[in-house]
Order: C-alpha cells, then structure tokens, then sequence
C-alpha cells in the first residue's frame, strides 16, 4: 500500500454508524442514527435517560442486533458477528457495573484478561511469562493501582474497581474502548484521576463514553453527541451543545 492510500486509511473514521436502528416490539430505541469517530478521538454520548445512549454501545459489541444499518469498524461491518469476534476485531466494552474477581488479587484479574489466556487453548498453555509480569506492572502503573497489584480485588474502593475494570480490557489492547458511565460513584479526586487516564490512553485509540457528569464530559470530550429519542439531536463541541436551544430544552434544562 502506498503511503498516500495509508494516510486516507488513517485519515477515514475507526468507527462509522450509519442508518442504525433496533426495534423492541414496535417502539425504536435507536433510530436511523448516524455517528463517525476518529482515531484517538474522545467522544462523549449524552442525552436523557432512555435517549437509546446504552443500546448504542450494545449495538456496536453486539450484546444486541440491529434492525436496519450499518456499524463499521476499521472497514469491517460489525452487524453480523458474535461478541467475541467484535472483541478480536478490537473493540473493548466496560458496562455501568463493575465485572471483577473480587476474590483474585488484581494482579490475577489483570493475568486473566491477557489475550493468550482467553481462548480456550490459551489458557490451557498460559504461563506467567516475563512478557505477561512486564504488561500487568505497566497497565497497574496506568491504572493507578501498582500499590494495589497483590491486593484482593474485593477491597479495593469502588473507584479503583471501576479502574480495574478499564485496566483489564487495555490488557487487551483495543483500538476501540467504549465505557458506560466510568465515573458513576467517584470521589471528585477519582473523577479527576479518571479524567487523566482517559486523555492518556487515547495517545493509541479511540475512547467512546457515555456520560452525566457534566464536568467531568467537559474535561475529556473532544466532541459531544447528544442522543434524544434514539436520534441525534446535537452534536460538536461540548461549549456549542450546551449552547444549544434544543439541547437546553429536553436535556440540560432539566
């Protein structure tokens, strides 16, 4: 490939939702949405409550399947795999709860997510290589939890599970990491921690969030999306989505 057609690769969205829509008995949930993300792009989904802003991540990971439309990835339509091939494909997904071993330490809930050991040959030939020991120290370091590597995951402040959690998909290595509510719970210093660690892991991919927390959206998008009735309402920098008469109206003026 030559390195004009690499630079119109890199220059095309990682991800581009067109035309999507998923019916639960007759009513939309998501609605003839469109939606592009660039590389290393920051992107915030806000809206009221049953705006469609967690059926769209369901959507993108599969958990649920589309009515009509398209979600590409890289290139790749994402409407017809299984979970675990959008996952492969490079795309991470952390829910509103956290889903941690709480009985394991976090070293161990971190081992358990590296790629080797979670297929099933994997794990039956996984072993703690150096290379295994060097990325868990490097994500607990990313993770604000390197004090915390041989603590059981159980004692740990819901903040640093929610950072647990984060950590165990970047083990990964996704170029796509979608999170549902990261800071739902947090100290005002955990948000800000939080705020850090996300504009620094999008250096190498691509963070799509959802998000109520007004500040803490503030403080991290590079654009905003505003979902209402499962259809984009608004959408671009968070100063002209707040600004934003329609906006205002079914969202922030409540």
């Amino acid at each position: 490939m030559s390195a004009k057609a690499i630079g119109f690769e890199m220059n095309k969205p990682v991800l581009a939702v067109e035309g999507l829509t998923v019916s639960f008995d007759g009513f939309k949930a998501v609605d003839d949405l469109n939606l592009y993300l660039d590389r290393n792009e920051v992107r915030v989904v806000i809206g009221p409550n049953g705006a469609g802003k967690t059926t769209l991540l369901d959507l993108i990971c599969g958990k649920t399947r589309a009515t009509a439309g398209s979600i590409r990835f890289k290139g790749q339509e994402l409407t017809r795999k299984a979970e675990y091939q959008i996952v492969r494909a490079g795309v991470g997904r952390k829910f509103q709860t956290p889903s941690i071993y709480e009985a394991l330490t976090v070293f161990e809930n971190l081992e358990m997510s590296y790629p080797a050991g979670r297929k099933v040959l994997g794990a039956l030939l996984f072993k703690r290589s150096a290379e295994v020991i060097a990325r868990v120290e490097q994500v607990a370091a990313e993770i604000f939890l390197a004090e915390r590597l041989h603590s059981e995951a159980g004692l740990l402040s819901h903040g640093q599970k929610q950072w647990l959690e984060i950590g165990m998909l970047l083990m990964q290595d996704p170029e796509l990491l979608m999170l549902d509510e990261p800071v739902a719970g947090m100290s005002v210093s955990e948000r800000g921690q939080t705020a850090e660690l996300l504009k620094r892991i999008s250096r190498n991919r691509s963070v799509l969030v959802i998000e109520h927390d007004m500040d803490f959206v503030k403080s991290i998008a590079h654009k905003v999306t505003v979902l209402h009735q499962g259809r984009v309402l608004a959408e671009g920098s968070m100063d002209a989505v707040q600004s934003n008469p329609k906006v205002i109206e079914v969202y922030l003026g409540h």
